[in-house]
């Protein structure tokens, strides 16, 4: 932690912190009890507050401005959020709720990151049936958490799961990622341009999210412990994850460079969502926002005819 300059009171937040991380390492080995440190951890604000920290949205990352394909496209974009699972044991009166569509339990994880693989915000505990946009939507409209809403003119990536709409920007419906297929209108391929682009751009929180679990095993299976402390562990690692990020600065597993997409289908990002769901979803969405998408891509398709 060398160059960390700290009051009193920012020590035992940072003494805290590695007490968690150790808690969290002999939870690694199997012990017993779920250390004091974790389960006390979420009534513990300060510690959240200070490594998980809303994005700056005057800031535009070097990610997008230092890259071509980004710049000056989504010049207003300050993050990518997506939702997760993370298996969790419950009893069998609630496990119906907690059931995910691959079959087993969990609780879904939605989180904000920016684009140097820190969260700027997560909230955890929601059962494993919710949909990711369900959870968006509360937390979105429920002050109580305290949701870090995107300015006008700014906005977070989200997937084909989501609506599109002020302060979020999902990709087109029903458009591959495939620009080789030369068989196709040229109004598809710019459709297919944007989205693959913007998947590019939001493959960020996937990375993210992958490196966060393999760093912290204990969220590919956290054992039986309240409901309430298996959420706990979720945002503790969260807290972890970004306080590496600050004080490590040789971390192989950050590298935001990587933005390679797997090709295919952008409503595979819908998978949980029902048919009348998505229609709905399609009726509902910005008009604003879609014009700033048809925008987007009209300027990214010209400019590579230029």
């Amino acid at each position: 932690m060398s160059g960390y300059d700290s009051s009193d009171d920012d020590d035992n937040d940072v003494v805290l912190l590695v007490c968690v991380m150790d808690s969290v390492i002999r939870k690694i080995r199997s012990q017993s009890r779920l250390p004091k440190h974790v389960s006390s951890f979420s009534g513990h604000e300060k510690m959240y507050d200070r490594f998980i920290v809303p994005p700056d949205f005057d800031d535009v990352s070097t990610v997008i401005t230092e890259n071509q394909r980004f710049f000056p496209y989504f010049q207003g974009c300050v993050g990518a959020i997506d939702g997760t699972h993370i298996s969790c044991v419950v009893d069998a009166d609630v496990a119906a709720a907690y059931r995910n569509r691959k079959g087993f339990t969990s609780q879904n994880v939605m989180a904000v990151v920016d684009f140097k693989m820190k969260f700027t915000y997560l909230v955890a505990g929601w059962e494993g049936s919710c949909h990711d946009a369900r959870v968006l939507n509360v937390a979105t409209s429920n002050p109580a958490f305290m949701f870090p809403h995107a300015p006008e003119g700014k906005y977070y990536l989200v997937d084909a799961g989501y609506k599109n709409k002020p302060g979020f920007l999902a990709p087109f419906r029903g458009q591959n990622y495939h620009l080789h297929d030369r068989r196709r209108e040229d109004g598809d391929r710019r459709k297919e341009m944007f989205n693959y682009r913007h998947a590019s751009l939001r493959n960020v929180i996937e990375r993210t999210f992958g490196v966060w679990k393999s760093r912290f095993r204990i969220l590919r299976g956290i054992p039986r412990y309240p409901l309430e402390k298996q959420r706990d562990i979720v945002i503790a690692c969260a807290v972890l994850h970004n306080f590496i990020k600050l004080f490590s600065s040789e971390e192989a597993a950050f590298n935001p460079e990587d933005d390679a997409v797997d090709d295919g289908n952008a409503e595979d990002d819908v998978d949980e969502a029902s048919t009348q769901q998505r229609q709905q979803q399609q009726r509902e969405e910005s008009n604003d926002m879609g014009h700033i998408r048809d925008h987007i891509a009209d300027v990214m398709w010209n400019d590579r005819l230029d």
